[in-house]
């Protein structure tokens, strides 16, 4: 079933980028009453505060997001206590020092101050409850969150996450408080993110991407709100880090492998090893799209060369990841956990921070921008971005969701902005160990690692079942099954047998949990042109006693998958996962196997002896490409998002969800010395086109040494792992390769997937030529031949 969608990141970078004013009224402060704010800097506060309470552009939809931000709102009002005295503001979120029920407080506060901001809200304008709004700012300064208490547990609660939902209430309440009082409560944002530069509890740290970018609007609004000019500049000038001479500027295009922030190739990085545009970088882009919101048309507007790198990120970095309305599933990190942030949930923020974009943007961005968000809206069908049933996704919340996205996508699309096209598209990310493969009917990408970017991010009570997503998981998108991997999939789904990875069935890392890379430096590929790839995985899994070489060739049909030299020193069984599909609850589906039924009993397997094709109903086709048998179940699982993440802001339910899967394994047996295994996946692929698919490429090898293909039209790919030969083509070292005529000549495309090679010597029909590689980063570089 559809799930519900929230406006606003944790921690509230969202806020930040939820709306833009269409005009810019001047602050508006009470009859006969001075606004605390300074006139000089009331315009960023006001724009701030527009971004909480919207722009009253009537709709349906507006009026039904407003009743249900006002019952969320009522009921906190109606258990809040500002009896003072010790007593505690809500029963259940107990008073003391640390850091697990703050922020929960603050971000209760700042939904009941909301709604009473928001014209036509429940609590719109009550004067009862301005008055405990007030007193409760009163309470939580004075036993919590003050200029003299220590950090207790995650630093980010005191420099980030509490001072966004603090700054969300006083931008709403400002002109009802005095400049003492607003003084008063900014005290502790002074001390933990006056400099945005630097970690407050750790001046050594360096901030970088989205918690630099998180603190440097922190520092805007907070300056504007005290009228203090110089944390204004602090904060505008820490975007491009003017006080470490760029440094850790964060629209930097970084020229190596990993390393946070951009890369020049595109990717985003976080916490060093972790490919992150689906959460990190876009924290960092709605940062950045309230920057410019918050100060555009003042004397601390950003300039236009500034604003047009940040413009350009949207498309570069962020748009191959979106499926449906929902980032991939590869580029989430430990957020694949967070029942509040699904992958539709974070598609939602990156759409209204490209919509806040665009109200600034000029020239053909505007449009291109709108187009994106246009797109991404229309086709996200199933959690509809105007549809807001539930602004609480879970406890503590809420992480609200209010009605300026709503407005300001409306706006837009009466505007008669055309969705952007599908176009297909093979785009490599080396310098993050990603991919996207996009065509007219599904998309695909892979969680991989290597030396460079992490196995997996589990820390934080997150993601505590992610043991093998960075083990070669093949993920698939399908246009008629948009919710898949929001449907419950990571509380329910069997973490042991995640599609496209090779894994023995003994016990996970005792040791689990961190942000530990891959032990193997040769992760990467090759693009031939915009339908065709190759991506190669050296694998060892996590104590070294399972290895393989794996590799995946996409097609517009399909994605060829080759493993050789599958060997295992230890007692357990090996198993290659093709398919482990959530049906949903309840979920059915024909399985074909050479065009017989197969039995789908719930939780009896089916060994379905060396099959030419399997094709599941509603899904697609698998083609065997060797001899092997395949070992089917179909089995409902059922597991709580509680499960899955225990984090003190961020943990899930423990409400029971069922889900149907699909399984399709090949056994490799114990001890196995070089196993093998050849098959394509086909997504969305119907029985007829399961049948003759096998014609569009044909295997020329799969070695411990090189796995190659030839495609419809002759083209070559091949991953080499080693220096060796196939057909027509032998290089030096490790490369992925791909060669084919192009205009009438011969082109070939290498890269390097250690990214450790000055250069590879390709031999091509006796002719040699050098490939310079050096600083590539597993780009792929074409020659004539």
């Amino acid at each position: 079933m559809p799930v519900n969608r929230r406006n606003a990141l944790r921690g509230g970078a969202l806020a930040a980028a939820s709306t833009v004013l269409l005009t810019r009224p001047a602050f508006a402060a009470p009859p006969n009453r001075a606004s605390a704010v300074p006139a000089a800097t009331a315009p960023i506060v006001a724009a701030y505060r527009q971004l909480q309470t919207g722009i009253n552009r009537p709709s349906p939809e507006r009026s039904e997001a407003l009743v249900h931000l006002g019952r969320v709102a009522k009921a906190y009002n109606a258990t809040l206590s500002v009896a003072g005295g010790g007593a505690p503001l809500w029963t259940d979120l107990p008073l003391g020092p640390g850091s697990d029920y703050t922020t929960s407080m603050y971000a209760r506060l700042r939904a009941i101050a909301v709604d009473w901001g928001t014209p036509g809200s429940a609590l719109s304008g009550d004067a009862t409850v301005l008055d405990r709004v007030k007193a409760a700012l009163e309470l939580i300064y004075t036993s919590q969150y003050n200029e003299n208490v220590g950090e207790i547990g995650n630093w980010y609660t005191y420099e980030i996450g509490i001072p966004y939902y603090l700054l969300h209430t006083l931008s709403v309440v400002a002109d009802e408080l005095t400049a003492d009082q607003l003084a008063r409560y900014l005290k502790p944002v002074k001390r933990f993110a006056g400099n945005p530069n630097l970690r407050a509890n750790n001046p050594s740290v360096v901030e970088t991407g989205a918690n630099r970018a998180d603190k440097a609007l922190i520092a805007i609004v907070s300056g504007a709100m005290l009228g203090d000019t110089a944390w204004i500049r602090t904060g505008i000038d820490a975007l491009t880090d003017v006080a470490g001479g760029g440094a850790a500027s964060v629209v930097a295009k970084l020229d190596r492998a990993a390393g946070d922030g951009f890369h020049v190739d595109g990717s985003f990085i976080q916490h060093d090893t972790i490919p992150y545009p689906g959460h990190y970088g876009i924290v960092l882009l709605s940062a950045l799209a309230g920057a410019i919101h918050v100060t555009q048309g003042t004397e601390y507007a950003l300039p236009q060369p500034l604003k047009d790198r940040i413009y350009a990120l949207v498309a570069d970095s962020f748009a191959p990841f979106v499926y449906a309305g929902a980032l991939m599933e590869p580029v989430r990190g430990r957020m694949l956990s967070r029942q509040g942030e699904t992958g539709h949930d974070i598609g939602h923020q990156l759409t209204v921070a490209a919509l806040v974009l665009a109200r600034t943007a000029a020239g053909r961005t505007k449009p291109e921008l709108n187009a994106l968000a246009a797109k991404w809206i229309k086709e996200g069908e199933y959690a509809p971005f105007l549809k807001i049933p539930d602004p609480e996704r879970f406890a503590p919340g809420p992480d609200l969701v209010a009605t300026p996205g709503i407005e300001f996508a409306q706006d837009m699309l009466a505007s008669g902005a055309r969705p952007a096209r599908v176009e297909a598209t093979h785009r490599i990310f080396g310098q993050q160990d990603r991919l996207v493969h996009v065509t007219d009917g599904w998309s695909a990408s892979l969680g991989v690692s290597s030396t460079r970017i992490s196995r997996y991010e589990a820390i934080n009570g997150q993601n505590l079942k992610g043991y093998h997503v960075g083990d070669g998981v093949l993920y698939t998108f399908l246009p008629n099954a948009k919710g898949h991997y929001t449907d419950a999939y990571w509380p329910t789904v069997d973490p042991l047998l995640l599609p496209g990875t090779t894994e023995h069935d003994g016990p996970v890392d005792p040791r689990f949990g961190g942000v530990p890379v891959g032990p193997n430096p040769h992760t990467g590929g090759v693009r031939w042109d915009a339908r065709h790839g190759a991506q190669a995985f050296d694998f060892t899994n996590w104590d070294g006693s399972l290895v393989a070489k794996k590799s995946w060739f996409f097609t517009p049909a399909g994605i060829v998958c080759l493993g050789a030299g599958i060997a295992s020193t230890s007692g357990y069984a090996v198993r290659t996962t093709i398919e482990n599909r959530n049906l949903g609850e309840g979920g059915r589906g024909t399985l074909l196997a050479d065009g017989r039924r197969v039995a789908t009993d719930l939780g009896k397997a089916s060994v379905l002896r060396r099959p030419r094709w399997v094709h599941l109903e509603n899904v697609g086709g698998y083609v065997l490409l060797d001899d092997a048998s395949v070992t089917a179940v179909r089995e409902d699982r059922t597991g709580a998002w509680r499960g899955i993440d225990t984090g003190a802001n961020t943990k899930g339910t423990t409400t029971p969800n069922t889900r149907r899967y699909q399984k399709l394994v090949l056994e490799h047996g114990v001890k196995p010395t070089d196993a093998k295994y050849a098959y394509a996946v086909l997504p969305g692929a119907s029985v007829i086109d399961t049948l003759t698919a096998s014609r569009a490429w044909r295997v020329l090898a799969n070695t411990p040494v090189a796995h190659a293909i030839r495609v419809a039209g002759g083209t070559v790919l091949a991953n080499f792992f080693a220096a060796g030969s196939v057909g027509d083509v032998t290089v030096s070292g490790p490369a992925s390769v791909a060669l084919g005529r192009c205009g009438g000549r011969t082109q070939l495309a290498v890269s390097d997937p250690t990214q450790l090679q000055d250069s590879v010597a390709v031999t091509v029909r006796g002719r040699a030529v050098v490939v310079p590689l050096k600083g590539t980063f597993g780009a792929t570089k074409v020659i004539l031949v």
